[in-house]
């Protein structure tokens, strides 16, 4: 079985008890500081390793953990633990965010322009995703910019991308002139 599906079926599984228990939101910030740890290279490497035994790991966790995590998170730690499928916890702690903000209706919207943009553009840009009903709940909305893109913006959301920057439509204009056989027939004469 893949890692992907073995982290879905993880990560739902503990989202399902945690929305049964009410505790999303508790889960939810204890995975986020598990994540946070992630980031320290030796704890990764060390999740990740064959060599250190389970029983090790597992009093690791608590040394670090038990105290800040909630039961029902450290009770899902030591199960993994149990069954030998800790090297999967990096992926589970991010399909577990990915699946919470699908059950919250949270989307990421990425704006890049040419240059900086106002927050009223900003606002104006999310007030007409909703209308328009693009996207629906909560909108994060990141900004960027890349001088590269000479004007215009590109939106990314989801698994979608709308280009609108100038480069792009400069591509698209040098293109048709170079496909343009009419035209390639009087530069070859």
């Amino acid at each position: 079985m893949s890692v992907a599906r073995i982290a879905s079926r993880y990560a739902k599984s503990l989202l399902d008890l945690a929305i049964e228990r009410q505790e999303v939101e508790r889960v939810r910030e204890d995975l986020d500081t598990f994540a946070s740890a992630l980031k320290n290279r030796e704890f990764y490497l060390m999740i990740k390793s064959p060599i250190v035994k389970a029983d090790k790991k597992r009093k690791i966790f608590q040394l670090l953990f038990e105290s800040k995590f909630d039961k029902l998170t450290m009770a899902f730690l030591n199960i993994l633990l149990t069954k030998g499928r800790e090297m999967y916890l990096p992926e589970v702690a991010k399909e577990f965010t990915a699946q919470y903000r699908a059950y919250k209706h949270i989307s990421s919207v990425c704006i890049t322009t040419a240059e900086p943009i106002s927050e009223a553009v900003v606002e104006t840009i999310r007030k007409k995703l909703l209308d328009q009903g693009i996207l629906e709940g909560h909108l994060e909305m990141e900004t960027k910019v890349d001088p590269s893109l000479v004007g215009g913006m590109v939106l990314e959301f989801g698994d979608k991308l709308y280009d609108a920057s100038a480069s792009r439509k400069l591509e698209a204009f040098k293109s048709t002139f170079r496909d343009n056989l009419y035209i390639s027939k009087i530069i070859s004469r």
